[in-house]
């Protein structure tokens, strides 16, 4: 099983996995200290990318391009021009064309916000997590609020949007500390915010920390008033919120996380990268060695391959379309179910209703504001 080459996706993913540090809260793939690998990567890396194009016939349309990690910032802008010389050979951008590099903090000059913009990047996104530089340091990411408001104060001069990520729930930040923060960020020139709750996974620093209480976390209600307590202070800075974790401004609403959770085709490249072709998922090879072996062999670089059953196609539906403000067509929900399935469905969503979850008006399904973060416990409730 392969993605389907009949498929010519309008979004691609590209992987640059290498980090200076690794953040003791991340569970990507991501390679610390392997700057040695760089030049070996990015050339196995554009192989997987020229044989694919290969395969088909006359240009692809992109709509969107985004360049994830690991730490994009950190791609040599030499080599990275090599990877965008591969692409425009055989790719047409549409007029609208959004292309996204993810950027850390203290990685970067002025000749990259020149060399990204040449090469036709036009949105960033930042990684700031947290203003709280002692809280940073404790979670191993070296960056300080200079190094943050360097970049936000020159970008906006070169790309149409900047974008931040943001995490609530990081131990050691209080609640003023977090209001003050974002009290602060939305006197920046961008247009997009995104705001995730931390989220402790295994076999990460941070996992042992909490497993051993050398860490502790603030007790889940204080994260969710947070939480709650960001929307209306963003709403009031002209900040709408259009899914759980993004808030956008200027209808800068990100069009590559837009697919995803529309559930568009896109194809991934890179170390451990995931590809969707409508009807199954695929994951690259994620150890360095072995992705190089396959690339090199001519092999498809997946290791995980997965045909979506119809309930998978359901659920995903249902979960990625309440994620978004614009909610799930009731109609995608029911098309194909039993008559026994929809009356089960109808009492679940007029039960919801009642309890003030879920607002239904014969057409769509959308989270009310009390449920967005409680999203999966309302996931399970409507699931077979």
């Amino acid at each position: 099983m392969q993605y389907d080459l009949k498929v010519r996706p309008s979004s691609f993913y590209i992987h640059w996995p290498f980090c200076p540090y690794r953040c003791h809260f991340c569970h990507f793939v991501a390679l610390a200290a392997h700057e040695e690998y760089m030049q070996s990567y990015h050339q196995v890396l554009c192989r997987e990318i020229q044989r694919y194009l290969d395969l088909h016939s006359g240009k692809l349309a992109l709509k969107t391009l985004y360049l994830g990690g690991g730490t994009p910032s950190t791609y040599p802008l030499n080599l990275l021009l090599d990877t965008f010389a591969i692409l425009k050979e055989s790719v047409t951008f549409e007029a609208d064309y959004e292309c996204t590099l993810e950027v850390n903090p203290g990685t970067v000059t002025e000749d990259h916000f020149k060399v990204w913009q040449q090469i036709g990047v036009n949105r960033i996104s930042l990684g700031v997590q947290s203003l709280n530089e002692v809280v940073l340091k404790k979670l191993n990411r070296h960056q300080s609020t200079f190094d943050v408001e360097w970049v936000i104060q020159r970008a906006h001069n070169f790309f149409k949007s900047v974008s931040i990520d943001l995490i609530v729930g990081l131990p050691g930040v209080s609640v003023q500390q977090w209001q003050d923060a974002l009290k602060k960020i939305v006197q920046w020139p961008i247009s997009h915010l995104s705001i995730y709750f931390l989220t402790v996974h295994e076999q990460t620093p941070l996992y042992f920390g909490v497993q051993k209480k050398t860490v502790l976390l603030p007790c889940d209600d204080e994260v969710v008033d947070q939480y709650y307590w960001s929307i209306d202070f963003l709403k009031q800075h002209e900040f709408e919120q259009y899914e759980v974790s993004s808030f956008a401004r200027h209808k800068a609403q990100s069009k590559h996380n837009s697919a995803y959770w529309n559930r568009e085709p896109f194809k991934g490249f890179g170390l451990g990268a995931w590809s969707f072709d409508g009807s199954g998922r695929y994951q690259n090879e994620k150890n360095l060695m072995s992705y190089f072996s396959l690339i090199e062999e001519n092999k498809d670089a997946s290791f995980f391959q997965e045909q979506l059953t119809p309930d998978q196609v359901w659920l995903e539906k249902l979960m990625l379309g309440l994620r978004q403000h614009k909610g799930v067509l009731f109609s995608e929900l029911t098309e194909g179910l039993s008559d026994e399935k929809k009356e089960k469905l109808n009492e679940r969503i007029q039960a919801l209703g009642e309890q003030g979850f879920i607002a239904f008006d014969g057409v769509r399904l959308q989270l009310m504001p009390k449920a967005l973060s409680v999203e999966n416990y309302l996931i399970e409730k409507l699931s077979f």
